[in-house]
């Protein structure tokens, strides 16, 4: 194993950039696509089931199937890797984004209406603020995912560690598969650690108080 990994180095370290690339980026596309409509959807109950419920359709596209239909649309290469894993990266994010935001005590709300604040204030100052950990948390899920699907854009010519895993099936090669997959694990790994430190540092001292006095109080009961 050891000298398949040596021998195979400069290729492996070159599929592992590529599938943090399409990963990352897809992962970005996704949030900055999932957050805004998962905000604006919390002002309409009706509208917000039918956005929801379509993400949830895409959601059951398989894979494959999905990447093979990207490929007389956009070709092959990353781009249609890309485009088919921002779909599959939506639903976590955008139904987190949304119930996070529902989870926001009205009573803060309606004290911050009080205070004279328009709507976007209210979102911007209270609600994302409150709302944080919890749209990290569907950030975090869509990342693993995003980790773990990347590994079938190999099948459109994209790249990545789904190289060394498919051509470790095609040939029965038992390191290929291993130089493959054990990356992939750890690399989802680090998207989660690291975006549990970025939810850590981002939110709010007195967010963090609440979540941690609403553990106590739940222990207790």
């Amino acid at each position: 194993m050891i000298d398949y990994l040596i021998k195979n180095r400069s290729l492996l370290e070159l599929k592992i950039g590529e599938h943090f690339l399409i990963s990352i980026v897809a992962l970005m596309i996704g949030t900055i696509i999932a957050v805004p409509i998962g905000i604006l959807i919390t002002k309409s109950p009706k509208l917000s089931q039918v956005v929801i419920s379509f993400c949830s359709v895409l959601q059951t596209i398989p894979s494959l199937a999905l990447l093979a239909i990207m490929v007389p649309l956009f070709g092959v290469g990353k781009l249609p890797a890309i485009i088919a894993l921002v779909i599959y990266s939506l639903l976590p994010i955008l139904r987190n984004t949304y119930l996070g935001m529902n989870s926001v005590d009205k009573n803060i709300i309606d004290a911050s209406k009080g205070m004279g604040m328009t709507w976007m204030q209210i979102v911007a100052h209270v609600k994302v603020p409150l709302a944080f950990p919890v749209i990290m948390s569907g950030i975090r899920l869509s990342a693993v995912y995003m980790v773990a699907w990347a590994t079938l854009a190999s099948y459109i010519g994209a790249g990545g560690l789904g190289d060394f895993i498919f051509m470790g099936l095609n040939n029965f090669n038992f390191y290929a598969i291993i130089a493959g997959t054990v990356p992939v694990t750890l690399m989802a790994l680090l998207f989660d650690g690291l975006l549990s430190i970025v939810e850590r540092k981002l939110t709010p001292k007195t967010t963090r108080d609440i979540a941690h006095q609403s553990g106590k109080e739940s222990a207790n009961v």
